[in-house]
């Protein structure tokens, strides 16, 4: 079988791109520590309520200006359902979910989140506009999905 000279051309030159893209991505991913992250908090989603912190969910200060909000998301509701933060705090939202996947993504940040059940997110969001903000879950989670939306109320 004889391969034209043009098609020789454009076949070593395609592979030579895919080579040299993936010889790219895999420096990047070595050099710059770029991968998935290995210290994932694991929990037992049948036990949530029995674990701590979220054996005890609502907002806490921890320090000046910065609040720890622990919130466990379950069928078509937040716990804690509204919350208060003043203005300019740094807020560090630790959750998990005790039946399926739930989305938590706060409409006017960048917030959004997927919560799966036995694994525990951590995201932090700086509040510096005050207002109402609306918390929804952005993963189909059954029947009374649309109904999973709690506030956030930044004074």
């Amino acid at each position: 079988m004889k391969i034209h000279r043009m098609e020789e051309i454009w076949l070593i030159f395609g592979v030579a791109i895919i080579v040299i893209s993936m010889a790219i991505t895999g420096y990047q991913a070595f050099a710059f520590d770029m991968e998935p992250p290995s210290g994932t908090e694991h929990i037992d989603p049948q036990k949530v309520d029995e674990t701590a912190p979220f054996d005890n969910p609502g907002v806490f200060k921890t320090g000046d200006n910065t609040y720890e909000v622990v919130m466990t998301l379950q069928v078509f509701s937040f716990t804690p359902n509204e919350i208060e933060l003043p203005k300019g705090a740094e807020v560090t939202f630790i959750m998990t979910s005790k039946d399926v996947v739930h989305g938590f993504q706060v409409a006017g940040t960048n917030l959004n989140a997927m919560i799966v059940p036995g694994y525990v997110q951590r995201i932090t969001q700086t509040f510096d506009e005050p207002g109402e903000y609306l918390v929804l879950c952005n993963e189909y989670c059954g029947a009374g999905h649309q109904a999973m939306a709690t506030t956030i109320t930044v004074k």
